[in-house]
């Protein structure tokens, strides 16, 4: 800063600084309201949902646990049935976590080996049209 010589020059810095700290307070003001807005509940709920939505990482991770959830719950139907025994819903339940787990764990093989047979019957339907 500079040496102030006149009453003229420290009236002037005086209203300059004054200026400036208006400014700053507007600035800050406004900044205050934006942080208040992106905290209120619902914008952080859809912030939240927007990121998940373009995480690709997490969608694939979701599908994989739901068709392992599926298969898990399809193999279960298919030993328990309609039986009543306490022994096959055991194993029943037993298969279902496991297959759960093992699917979800392989879900990107499970995928592109579905892929391959897709695939290959598609072939095998044009050739067989051509």
């Amino acid at each position: 800063m500079q040496k102030l010589t006149s009453k003229a020059d420290l009236k002037s810095a005086i209203k300059l600084s004054e200026e400036e700290q208006s400014i700053k307070m507007k600035l800050l003001k406004k900044q205050f309201y934006l942080t208040l807005e992106s905290y209120k509940p619902v914008n952080l709920i859809t912030g939240t949902l927007n990121d998940i939505a373009k995480s690709p990482f997490l969608v694939d991770n979701l599908s994989g646990t739901a068709i392992g959830l599926a298969t898990g719950y399809l193999s279960k139907a298919l030993i328990v049935g309609t039986s009543g025994s306490k022994i096959r819903r055991l194993i029943g339940t037993v298969v279902q976590f496991g297959l759960t787990n093992i699917i979800a764990q392989n879900s990107d093989s499970i995928k592109s080996f579905g892929r391959s047979i897709f695939r290959n019957l598609s072939r095998k339907r044009e050739m067989n049209t051509a």
